[in-house]
């Protein structure tokens, strides 16, 4: 499936995230959020554009935040992809992630939607941060738009969760009547079902002096919000005695398909 025709500027996508966790508590909670959706080859041709790029600004993407933190993020993808035999995803690379806000970031999760010349999806890397430093990416082969995709969990995210069961994936992206619209879904199911339903949705626009104003003054504080959403919604889930889970060590392997 190709995605749809849109826009080779970079885009910030206004909209919410939702969580729902279904045992042994239940637990709930949606945000107004915004984000980036960049297309990394047409940036690199082109340039960011109004997007302040590995340089300081009230609102920043930069490189080293992503993959093994080196200045070219779409190097590191490549040679990610290339190393799991994946050669053909030549085309567009739109990265879902949050922006540095006045010069912080925490990205829970990243997308990166990897397409062929001919513009049909190839693969899908989702790369998630721990708060504890940690990094580590699932590999998505072959997806679909639309789609539902399995992975194994190998990665400790939450202290409320074990490291065990599997996500199920959904990504959607359309274009109508001229407004483009995103959704990421994630959904965790342990070995007794389901347990926790997420996901992102958001429209997005150009990424403009007028659209940067709009998530400035919209949302002053965003990357700080969520770190301390976190935290706040790991108090409720306490209180609510959730049982605590401690770290295990991070996963072999730095990749997951």
């Amino acid at each position: 499936m190709n995605m749809p025709a849109a826009s080779n500027q970079a885009l910030i996508g206004f909209g919410e995230v939702r969580h729902t966790r279904l045992k042994p508590a239940q637990h709930a909670f949606n945000y107004p959020t915004y984000f980036l959706m960049l297309p990394l080859r047409s940036m690199q041709r082109h340039g960011p554009g109004a997007l302040a790029r590995n340089r300081r600004a009230a609102l920043s993407f930069h490189d080293r935040d992503h993959g093994d933190g080196s200045l070219d993020c779409l190097r590191w993808l490549d040679a990610l992809l290339q190393a799991e035999g994946i050669a053909d995803a030549q085309g567009e690379v739109w990265l879902h992630t949050y922006p540095r806000v006045f010069g912080f970031t925490f990205k829970p999760v990243s997308f990166w939607y990897c397409h062929t010349t001919e513009g049909t999806l190839r693969a899908i890397v989702v790369e998630v941060n721990n708060t504890f430093g940690e990094r580590h990416c699932y590999l998505l082969d072959s997806p679909r738009y639309g789609q539902e995709l399995c992975a194994d969990k190998v990665f400790h995210v939450s202290p409320f969760c074990e490291v065990e069961g599997s996500y199920r994936f959904r990504f959607m992206r359309s274009l109508h009547a001229g407004i483009d619209r995103t959704v990421a879904r994630i959904d965790h199911d342990d070995a007794t079902g389901p347990l926790l339903q997420t996901s992102v949705a958001g429209t997005l626009e150009i990424v403009n002096p007028a659209s940067l104003r709009k998530a400035l003054w919209r949302y002053p504080a965003m990357t700080f919000g969520v770190v301390g959403r976190i935290h706040w919604q790991a108090l409720k889930l306490f209180l609510k005695r959730v049982p605590f889970v401690s770290k295990p060590k991070p996963p072999e392997l730095f990749v997951t398909r």
